[in-house]
């Protein structure tokens, strides 16, 4: 199973192939897509969208994870970031890729335990369970990776289950 992740975001949006691979999970590529700030929303959501299908494109996920807006203290920031989460959303589903959400409680929980960690501890056990030779940069593609991580971990469980 290949799963993309996403973290969404206006400005950047991380994003990360994962899959496992004879019962581990291994990194398959990440990175982000940035937009410009002098551009309207609309091109900045188109942006996030055509780069988003050129990645489902080359990479072929089966499922989707997407972080969940869960709570911000900047209002102006998160309609900025729900817009770039509709954008995700709609393309994913265009593209035919099964999605799920997380919340970023459920994600911190699921790699560090703790449902309340900082992000540089979600960083380092990022790093630690792909085995990476360094911690993904910037913070979106790490958020992004471990998202991913989330719902593989999810979808074992889940699999046992049944």
């Amino acid at each position: 199973m290949r799963v993309l992740g996403i973290d969404p975001g206006t400005a950047t949006t991380g994003w990360a192939i994962t899959e496992i691979k004879n019962g581990c999970l291994c990194p398959v590529a990440y990175g982000h897509i940035s937009t410009q700030k002098g551009k309207s929303e609309e091109e900045r959501l188109l942006e996030i969208s055509r780069d988003l299908e050129k990645i489902i494109d080359r990479y072929r996920p089966t499922e989707a994870a997407v972080e969940k807006i869960f709570f911000f203290k900047n209002q102006k920031t998160v309609i900025a970031v729900a817009q770039a989460r509709g954008a995700v959303l709609l393309t994913l589903h265009r593209k035919k890729v099964r999605i799920f959400s997380y919340t970023p409680l459920q994600i911190k929980q699921a790699l560090t335990s703790y449902g309340r960690a900082e992000k540089k501890q979600v960083q380092l056990m990022t790093k630690s369970i792909l085995k990476l030779s360094a911690l993904p940069k910037p913070d979106d593609t790490a958020d992004a990776i471990a998202v991913s991580v989330c719902h593989l971990n999810s979808r074992k469980l889940l699999d046992l289950i049944k």
